[in-house]
C-alpha cells in the first residue's frame, strides 16, 4: 500500500479548509452540510464527530470541512489532517451506495449549452476551491445555480457567481441575462 500524504490548503471561504490527499476519494462529488444528511457515508459520519466540524463536502482527491465559528484551524487542522489520513488509509468509504457518475443534460437547447459551459468551464474551478456548482433552472434569463462545499457561505462567492459566472455565461450563452445562488 502506498504512503497517504494529506496537505492542506486555505479556500476563498475562512470557515472552510481543503484537506488533499494523494488518492483518488470519489468520482464527482458529494455534499453533507449537516449531520443528518452525512448518514449515508462512513467518511463524513466520523468527522461530524468532531463537534467543530459544521460541514463536510468530497471530491476527487479532497474533503473540505466547515469548522463552527468558535473553532480555530491553529488548534484543529493537524487534527484534522491525522484523521483524514487515517480514514483514506483504512479506506472509509466516501458513500455507502455509489451513484454513477455518467454525466448527461436535459432540458431545452439553452438549458443543455449553460450545463455544459458550467461542467466544463465552471465546474472544475469551483472544486479548485473546494467547492461545487450545481445548474437548478433557466427562466426568462436568469440562470438558478447551487453553490455548495467551501462556496456555500463564501464572503467571495457573490463576486465570483457575478464577475466570473454570469460574465462566462453571457459571452457563451447569450439568452443569459443574470445568474443566482438559491439558498442551501
Amino acid at each position: 500500500m502506498a504512503t497517504i500524504n494529506v496537505y492542506t490548503e486555505t479556500t476563498p471561504n475562512p470557515a472552510t479548509m481543503k484537506f488533499l490527499v494523494n488518492k483518488l476519494l470519489i468520482n464527482g462529488s458529494v455534499d453533507f452540510p449537516d449531520q443528518e444528511k452525512a448518514q449515508a457515508s462512513p467518511f463524513a459520519r466520523e468527522l461530524f464527530k468532531f463537534n467543530f466540524v459544521n460541514g463536510v463536502f468530497f471530491a476527487s482527491n479532497f474533503v473540505t470541512v466547515t469548522k463552527t465559528d468558535d473553532a480555530d484551524w491553529s488548534d484543529i487542522e493537524s487534527l484534522l489532517k491525522e484523521f483524514v489520513k487515517g480514514a483514506v488509509e483504512s479506506e472509509l468509504k466516501v458513500q455507502e451506495v455509489v451513484a454513477d457518475e455518467n454525466v448527461s443534460f436535459e432540458g431545452t437547447e439553452t438549458e443543455v449549452k449553460i450545463q455544459q459551459v458550467l461542467h466544463d468551464y465552471v465546474r472544475p474551478a469551483v472544486e479548485q476551491d473546494g467547492g461545487a456548482i450545481a445548474y437548478k433552472s433557466f427562466d426568462n434569463g436568469i440562470v438558478t445555480v447551487e453553490l455548495r462545499g467551501s462556496c456555500s457561505g463564501c464572503p467571495s462567492s457573490t463576486i465570483t457567481l457575478k464577475a466570473g459566472i454570469e460574465g462566462l455565461l453571457k459571452r457563451m450563452v447569450p439568452d443569459v441575462e443574470e445568474v443566482v445562488a438559491e439558498a442551501m
